[in-house]
């Protein structure tokens, strides 16, 4: 394989990235790992960075009163600061984030319907904890649920929905813990939707935060719902108990959680304009355990402002724009431009952008055809003398075989190259 040198850094899908930085589970930059080790990433899961990996000046980490919590750059997938990410904690209600993501794959495949409105059986009727306070008689649409769970944490709007998809709450976590392997989420076990404590209903901060990057990026419509600040149903209004919302305007969501086990519980994500860079960077935390409501709030706040004053995003390509052609043999065309299926994004600490250099190792020799998206190198990116990033490079078109001849003369070249 032949290299060349260019200016580049990491960010494909956010959503896979992120996972794969995630799962991979390296201990971070800042960090006290005392919890389990995650299991590593699935077969085949790209290559992604961490905060160990990047040399990211975490000394000025805020000190967090919480059992588990993580930093996240949803922008890029970096994991940006951690202390116990992988201990297995009581979700409680943070489980109908899972509630939720299932509802809006259901709709978006149509075996749900906004519009639609399913039974309230005894078990929702009777439901204890937070409610929503579906009246039978008149049950709720699947748009009111949605609210109901999201805004209000219903617990009998989570089982009413499990319901609808699964048949029944038991079958329906089937559905959850199946879902949650393919997320790559590892170490969660679901029995139920709406996050009611049982021994062998657990998650981790990782693996939260995993579900709460792919909610946000696959249902960016329906994430609008974790941003209203209160909701009223059968004449009882709830406000939302995310108290970032009322005093931080960037934040947006996601979700609050308690139980006398699990403790108080946030996960909360800001949108935040990135300075001279012309766009806009995300950042997602999950604070799992702390002492009170406004506890959950202040170490959330803590993390956000920290990950924002720090750490800097730079875009070094934008999405199918072409970063250098080459040759082709056996083709229609000599040479085949070669891109990114997305922008290029890398966090660095802040004030390090220009520490980032990044070469290309390209397949060679590259013979038609090729299709566009066909992966025809790799890009590796670095940090000082570290590799914090790897990512496929791509064909940006694509490149039909010559004829007869020109196949023939491109055999004879290739013998004696």
């Amino acid at each position: 394989m032949a290299r060349s040198a260019l200016v580049p850094a990491v960010r494909g899908a956010t959503a896979a990235a992120l996972v794969a930085a995630l799962v991979a589970g390296a201990p971070q930059a800042g960090a006290q790992p005392k919890g389990r080790a995650a299991a590593p990433a699935p077969s085949g899961a790209a290559t992604a960075p961490t905060a160990a990996t990047q040399g990211l000046a975490l000394q000025g980490a805020p000190q967090i009163a919480a059992k588990s919590w993580l930093l996240v750059d949803v922008t890029t997938g970096q994991l940006l600061a951690a202390s116990e990410p992988d201990m297995r904690v009581e979700p409680a209600s943070l489980t109908k984030l899972m509630t939720a993501y299932l509802a809006f794959n259901a709709i978006k495949e149509r075996k749900l319907a906004l519009d639609q409105r399913p039974p309230v059986s005894p078990a929702a009727w009777k439901a204890i904890g937070s409610r929503m306070f579906v009246d039978p008689a008149k049950p709720a649409t699947v748009e009111e649920l949605l609210r109901g769970l999201i805004v209000q944490s219903g617990n009998d709007a989570a089982i009413i929905l499990a319901e609808a998809m699964g048949g029944s709450e038991a079958a329906f976590a089937t559905q959850m813990n199946r879902e949650a392997q393919r997320l790559g989420m590892r170490n969660s076990s679901f029995t139920n939707a709406s996050g009611l404590p049982d021994a062998q209903h657990y998650s981790t901060a990782r693996d939260l935060a995993i579900l709460a990057s792919r909610l946000i990026d696959e249902h960016p419509d329906f994430y609008k719902l974790y941003s209203e600040r209160e909701f009223t149903y059968n004449s009882i209004k709830q406000p939302n108990r995310n108290r970032l919302l009322f005093i931080d305007p960037t934040v947006d969501g996601v979700k609050t959680g308690h139980t006398d086990a699990a403790g108080y519980c946030l996960i909360a994500s800001s949108r935040r304009e990135q300075p001279g860079q012309g766009f806009s960077r995300r950042l997602l935390t999950v604070v799992l355990g702390t002492a009170s409501e406004s506890a959950r709030a202040i170490e959330s706040q803590k993390l956000l402002n920290y990950g924002f004053a720090n750490f800097d995003v730079v875009r070094l390509y934008q999405k199918d724009q072409p970063a250098a052609s080459y040759p082709v043999w056996k083709g229609a065309a000599s040479e085949v431009k070669a891109g990114f299926g997305g922008n290029v994004l890398v966090t660095v600490a802040r004030g390090s952008g220009e520490r980032v250099k990044g070469e290309i190792e390209r397949m060679q020799p590259l013979v038609a055809p090729i299709e566009k998206g066909q992966r025809i190198g790799t890009l590796r990116v670095r940090l000082d003398d570290k590799v914090i990033a790897e990512q496929p490079l791509l064909a940006l078109e694509p490149i039909a075989q010559a004829g007869w001849f020109g196949r023939a003369w491109d055999t004879m070249r290739l013998w004696f190259k």
